[in-house]
């Protein structure tokens, strides 16, 4: 499992072990980074109490290893992996021998022993478990837990799993009494939406297989210091220079000279193309200062052409937007073949951007 300093990792697991051991027995949580006097703390805090539920402050692995065959546990977690050496390698901790080593020596007494292993590992600058990667090819699956420590949410993904689907995520809400699971992130994402706002439009992304409806917003502003600016928080920065050159080129809108502001709130991530004709439609909302109707959801992939694209489970995308109230769906034409839609909702197919434009502003 990888992920920022911080964002919950630990805290994760210790709530992991405590539901293992009420079902299955001892259980061991191996700590190379905090003494035991801080995980008990922490696991007060989260209400812990377990007296199966074993904790370990050891970085060495031969030391690591007679002490599981001693106490027999069902489940064991190291965390992390950076901390841990081998007395046979001539390595500091967090080298990438070590690291490699450590987890090759981690893999084999999981599989000798039949013991499931859960390793916590820290990303690098560039987002992959420290290593680089090394790990990723020895373990049987690696999650990744995402989120920044300025919002409340986390994501846990699945990037490799040998023994089920990658599709799926785990959305969970940090809280004082640790991560509690959010059965329904879009209800929780649009809560505090604000109605009639102009640059303000809910847009449907795929997480797995998961729906998840987002508020996407924009704000247009002259730019009074020469060369205007563009902020993009939650989306790709390339992506919205694309987008704002099509709306110059082939919708006839003159913004490129304007500061330009996008965000995703709730700090969540919408990397995937098919937000391109929210953010477009947020912009010119802003810029024309017209609100977007509040029951519509727009869905679409933008072309340099100016026309709208085809997304993957549109049908998932319109079900989850109907669930939660809204009465009209803006997609691409191409999305409204062979849709199976019995819900109270309203689909639009749109050919263009400009086409979205002129039924919503």
């Amino acid at each position: 499992i990888g992920g920022d300093p911080g964002i919950g990792k630990s805290t994760l697991l210790l709530q992991v072990l405590d539901r293992l051991t009420q079902n299955y027995g001892k259980t061991l949580y191996v700590s190379g980074e905090e003494s035991a006097r801080q995980i008990k703390l922490r696991a007060s805090r989260l209400g812990i109490e377990s007296s199966d539920l074993h904790v370990l402050c050891e970085t060495d692995i031969e030391a690591i290893e007679v002490h599981i065959d001693k106490l027999s546990p069902k489940i064991v977690v190291v965390d992390s992996i950076q901390t841990m050496q081998r007395s046979d390698i001539d390595s500091i901790p967090g080298n990438i021998t070590q690291v490699r080593e450590s987890s090759m020596a981690l893999t084999s007494i999981a599989k000798s022993r039949n013991i499931p292993i859960f390793i916590v590992g820290h990303i690098t600058k560039e987002g992959s478990i420290a290593g680089p990667k090394v790990m990723e090819h020895i373990v049987d699956t690696v999650l990744y837990m995402e989120g920044d420590s300025y919002h409340v949410y986390r994501i846990l993904r699945a990037v490799k799993n040998r023994f089920g689907s990658t599709n799926e995520i785990g959305v969970f809400e940090m809280r004082d009494s640790g991560l509690v699971e959010i059965t329904n992130p879009s209800e929780m994402l649009l809560s505090e939406r604000k109605e009639n706002i102009s640059g303000s439009v809910v847009v449907s992304i795929m997480e797995g297989t998961r729906p998840i409806l987002l508020e996407l917003q924009a704000l247009v502003s002259p730019a009074y210091f020469g060369v205007p600016q563009r902020t993009a928080n939650g989306i790709d920065r390339n992506r919205l220079a694309l987008l704002l050159a099509v709306l110059d080129k082939r919708a006839g809108f003159r913004i490129q000279n304007s500061d330009v502001f996008v965000n995703v709130v709730g700090g969540m991530q919408a990397e995937e193309p098919g937000i391109d004709l929210g953010v477009t439609v947020a912009l010119i909302s802003n810029h024309k200062d017209k609100p977007v109707d509040p029951k519509t959801v727009v869905i679409g992939e933008v072309g340099l052409g100016g026309e709208v694209r085809a997304v993957s489970q549109a049908e998932k995308r319109i079900k989850e937007s109907a669930r939660l109230g809204f009465k009209r769906a803006i997609i691409s034409h191409y999305n409204v073949r062979g849709l199976n839609i019995k819900e109270d909702i309203e689909v639009v197919g749109v050919q263009m951007v400009k086409d979205a434009l002129n039924i919503l502003l």
